[in-house]
């Protein structure tokens, strides 16, 4: 994929705040700390691009990554930091569910975890929450390059199971450190996009 432009256009709360031109969004989501700033950063090839909060599960907004004036990346926030009280967790559970109600630009939603462990309640109600608003979901399986490649199998396997995934339904293992997996998930990007009946351009 060719990046030739990539901007941040708005950190949204309210969806009055949420862009408006009707450019197609991909979203990803995980929790706390799973690597989704490093992934943004290693699939737009840029450093710091996506920056990871000073003080985990603080997050609450909802980021607009503009890619090549053709579509956006949305980074929405993580969840599952134990700390934070119940109040943060009520209302991180209402800026989520506002985006993901009828928000026709969103093709699909690419969920992360940690390809070394078990995905957490908190990762499968994630899940169930993407299924239950009709959109696509695709697994990411994030920090790769901390087990072999021989593991690889045995670990998706485990993902799978505990998130109950459909039989299409993919797992696509990613390292931000070893730059693998990369061009996978571009490919996945483009099949989704294409799915919903737009075409992006990928040279």
């Amino acid at each position: 994929m060719k990046i030739r432009s990539s901007e941040m256009v708005v950190s949204a709360v309210n969806r009055n705040q949420y862009p408006t031109e009707g450019i197609p969004e991909i979203a990803l989501v995980g929790r706390s700390n799973v690597g989704k700033s490093s992934t943004i950063n290693t699939l737009l090839n840029r450093r710091n691009f996506a920056r990871t909060s000073q003080t985990p599960g603080k997050t609450r907004t909802i980021n607009f990554f503009l890619i090549n004036n053709e579509f956006y990346f949305v980074d929405l926030p993580g969840y599952g930091y134990a700390k934070i009280a119940k109040s943060e967790k009520e209302k991180w559970g209402t800026i989520m569910e506002r985006y993901l109600q009828d928000r026709e630009e969103l093709c699909a939603i690419f969920l992360l975890v940690d390809i070394r462990h078990e995905p957490t309640n908190d990762d499968v109600m994630m899940y169930e929450w993407i299924k239950h608003f009709g959109y696509n979901c695709v697994v990411i399986a994030t920090k790769a390059d901390k087990i072999s490649r021989g593991q690889y199998q045995k670990h998706m396997s485990i993902i799978r199971k505990k998130l109950q995934l459909d039989k299409d339904e993919k797992i696509i293992p990613i390292s931000s450190l070893k730059k693998t997996g990369v061009e996978d998930v571009w490919n996945e990007i483009v099949n989704q996009y294409n799915q919903a009946g737009y075409e992006i351009t990928i040279d």
